[in-house]
């Protein structure tokens, strides 16, 4: 392994060698690191992303998964970096692995929360609480997670395409499609719905989004619900009552909300 590996290249260099540049992918290493076999000069290089692995389920599970990677033909590109043909089409292989779940970029683009959020890939076998952890400001994560257990809670996990319409839960696959019903309902001139992980009020809470599309984003609607906690407890100095008003200031409603708030922060100390 190690007379193979003699040169490291990285894929911003491989990208600029040339537009036209071709090779083979020889083996897959982890999500950040592959194996190229040149196609006309016979060298082997080792291609480099920034990030980190994704590993919670552990090497075995990404090397099951990336076993068909190996073998197949890349190009480069100075715009795209290092493609892979999927389904016929050239796509980013930084950008497969980040979207698979199995490569964490230093900035958790819109493929990587959706990737987090929906528990693809190595994210499958994290917590749940992780996501907040990870795109968390100002409130403890185990607060959010167990808040979202609350609002959206689906298997276990909380899930980000999720809308409530007049007290009616729905669970859509892809974030298009949540956005397609928020469209529908904002079209008939409703607002008596909510959005997200977090489950935000449409009526009380839009301004605090940029738009619908932004609304159903992970990090923007856990920013928008930390918001509105910290709004609650600086009315109340509470941090029960803050949880409990995040979803009524009606006493029975409220306290039926904390009761099942603290069941999930139980299970998620207990290592859900």
């Amino acid at each position: 392994m190690i007379k193979r590996l003699f040169l490291t290249l990285s894929v911003a260099t491989f990208a600029h060698c040339s537009c036209a540049a071709t090779a083979t992918i020889e083996d897959v290493i982890s999500p950040t690191s592959l194996v190229l076999a040149s196609a006309s000069a016979g060298a082997r290089n080792v291609a480099t992303f920034d990030g980190k692995p994704v590993f919670y389920c552990g090497l075995k599970a990404f090397t099951t998964w990336a076993t068909p990677l190996v073998g197949q033909r890349v190009t480069s590109t100075a715009d795209a970096g290092i493609t892979v043909a999927i389904d016929s089409r050239d796509m980013p292989l930084e950008r497969l692995l980040i979207s698979k779940g199995w490569l964490q970029p230093s900035e958790l683009d819109d493929d990587a929360q959706a990737a987090i959020t929906e528990a693809r890939g190595g994210w499958a076998c994290a917590s749940a609480v992780t996501p907040f952890e990870l795109m968390h400001t100002s409130v403890d994560p185990k607060v959010l997670a167990g808040i979202a257990l609350n609002e959206s809670g689906l298997n276990g996990r909380a899930w980000p395409w999720t809308l409530n319409v007049a007290g009616q839960g729905f669970f859509f696959k892809t974030r298009t499609d949540a956005y397609r019903a928020i469209q529908s309902l904002i079209a008939a001139r409703r607002c008596d719905f909510d959005v997200g992980l977090m489950q935000v009020n449409w009526c009380y809470h839009s301004r605090r989004f940029a738009s619908a599309w932004d609304a159903l984003r992970p990090s923007t609607n856990i920013r928008a619900a930390e918001d509105i906690l910290n709004e609650n407890y600086s009315k109340t100095r509470s941090v029960a009552k803050a949880i409990a008003y995040y979803h009524s200031a009606n006493p029975a409603p409220g306290q039926a909300y904390l009761a099942r708030f603290a069941r999930h922060l139980n299970q998620i100390k207990s290592g859900l």
